[in-house]
């Protein structure tokens, strides 16, 4: 369950426009970047359905945490002497079923070490990936969803038609995927930390 104060925090900070991005709108989701200055207040905003991803300290969350917001109206205050930033991944009241859904080649199956569940609902399945250094993956499969880049990543993606994708990002970094399947390798020489929400 998400503390109130936090959900409030969340989602009415995404109605500041000045401080809010949209990186990506589709017929499923449009996903935020939110960043609120220290003890910036907001006003009540109705939000559908949304997973929140911290990219820093927020309330009772640390950076790299994930949270399933239900839909409501908040306003709140970030009582703190700090700015906070998050991505908000809104998913859309009477979206299209998603595509993909449920996979055939499961990498929390194929691959449990490093392919952690957060939580699942009828909506979404949201995974923290952790590759090592050198890591490489077996071929798995993917359903339309968002990824979320915590730290630094330098990846190589095979896909199924043997092609090869180089995937260099930086923390914080978003993107929208849709249906595929792939291998992966970390080309990078640090660990590298994901959030993947899949929509179902």
């Amino acid at each position: 369950m998400v503390p109130r104060l936090c959900l409030a925090i969340l989602t009415a900070a995404a109605s500041a426009a000045a401080q809010t991005t949209v990186e990506i709108d589709n017929a499923w989701v449009r996903v935020l970047r939110v960043k609120q200055g220290p003890h910036e207040q907001t006003p009540e905003r109705q939000h559908p359905d949304s997973v929140a991803v911290y990219l820093t300290d927020v309330a009772s969350h640390k950076a790299g945490n994930v949270a399933w917001l239900p839909a409501g109206r908040d306003a709140q205050e970030n009582l703190s002497d700090h700015p906070v930033e998050f991505v908000l991944v809104e998913l859309k009241p009477g979206a299209p079923e998603a595509k993909g859904w449920p996979v055939e080649l499961d990498p929390v199956k194929l691959n449990p070490a490093h392919e952690q569940v957060l939580f699942e609902n009828a909506r979404v399945r949201v995974l923290r990936t952790i590759l090592e250094p050198h890591l490489k993956g077996p071929a798995h499969d993917h359903p339309s969803y968002v990824v979320v880049y915590l730290t630094e990543l330098h990846t190589t993606m095979t896909l199924a038609d043997g092609n090869q994708v180089d995937n260099p990002r930086h923390p914080g970094e978003v993107a929208w995927r849709d249906p595929y399947r792939h291998a992966t390798e970390n080309v990078g020489d640090r660990t590298a930390v994901e959030i993947q929400i899949e929509l179902k």
